[in-house]
């Protein structure tokens, strides 16, 4: 969007009569994307558990007993394996996910760079979240190959430190300046369900659709209450949210890839369907988000074929650039 829209233009979208905003998001979105396409996207946890902040939601904080095991860093030739196994069943966005806080120049971040290398190499879109990073270690990424870093607002700068105290809201700010400063492609979404208003929502979509230069794909999570956190007792929020929140989404954001991402496991196919009608054009694939479960990949492939969607080719955004 632009750096001049006011926090009141969108919540004037936001609350808009539901069936009204879905109708204007399905416009938006068939004038920038193709209805019938969603990209698949693989996650790979390839550093586990064991992680010293504090997000509220998280099962690999290590203060949080969830019953995740703390792993070391996968070896590359292991990653490489699951990317291709990735690509053979469809995917063709592979996000590696590592429980830091932040990236530190040692042997375990050059073995990520080569895993960036090898990935790439296999013709996807090549994607890491590994917490906070400097400009320097943006460019090494790019240089490695890197295609595009996750790094989410999680939900409004009001409400951040009610979930999260070990980071501050513009240490996320930062580092997604420093991502987009190096042409790596951002990014940034959100989770809805951690006790925020609708006030926090509208917030956290103002913010990124106001940055110098809107996210390339924005992730709409609904919170996996996970037991051993503190928001285990959570209640499952309603599909009618998450579509509220992609409908704005792509009005806000008519470019980017909105993400269909956590919360999906719990999601008839027929509340998916709606999502995509109001805008949402990805998804992640494979039996797991990092450590919280995921729809296998046959009931994904079942619901492609119900609603006639096939997978949005790799690098789709730089072959219509370069047209």
């Amino acid at each position: 969007m632009n750096p001049t829209l006011s926090k009141d233009a969108v919540r004037e979208i936001y609350e808009s009569p539901l069936l009204e905003l879905i109708y204007r998001a399905a416009t938006v979105h068939r004038q920038h994307h193709d209805p019938q396409e969603v990209q698949v996207c693989t996650l790979l946890s390839v550093k586990t558990g064991g992680c010293p902040e504090d997000c509220a939601y998280c099962p690999q904080a290590a203060r949080y007993h969830t019953g995740v095991q703390a792993h070391k860093l996968m070896e590359v030739d292991e990653v490489l394996t699951a990317a291709q196994r990735a690509k053979d069943a469809g995917s063709t966005r592979f996000c590696m996910g590592a429980a830091w806080r932040e990236v530190r120049d040692n042997r375990d971040f050059d073995k990520v760079l080569e895993m960036v290398k090898g990935v790439n190499q296999l013709d996807m879109e090549v994607c890491c979240t590994l917490g906070m990073l400097t400009e320097t270690q943006a460019q090494k990424l790019k240089d490695a190959g890197l295609y595009a870093y996750n790094h989410n607002l999680d939900t409004s700068e009001e409400f951040y430190s009610d979930i999260i105290s070990t980071r501050t809201y513009d240490d996320r700010l930062q580092t997604i300046n420093h991502v987009q400063k190096v042409g790596i492609s951002a990014c940034s979404g959100g989770i809805i369900g951690m006790g925020e208003s609708h006030d926090d929502r509208i917030g956290m979509l103002h913010t990124l659709a106001a940055l110098p230069q809107a996210p390339e794909s924005v992730p709409v999570n609904a919170l996996v209450a996970v037991e051993g956190t503190p928001l285990e007792h959570q209640k499952r929020v309603s599909v009618w949210d998450m579509v509220r929140m992609i409908a704005t989404a792509r009005i806000l954001m008519p470019k980017a890839m909105v993400r269909l991402s956590a919360g999906r496991v719990n999601m008839t196919m027929e509340e998916q369907a709606l999502c995509f009608m109001a805008g949402a054009n990805s998804i992640f694939a494979g039996e797991k988000l990092l450590t919280t479960p995921n729809p296998d990949v046959d009931a994904d492939q079942e619901m492609f074929q119900t609603l006639n969607i096939r997978p949005r080719p790799a690098f789709k955004a730089q072959k219509l650039e370069a047209v």
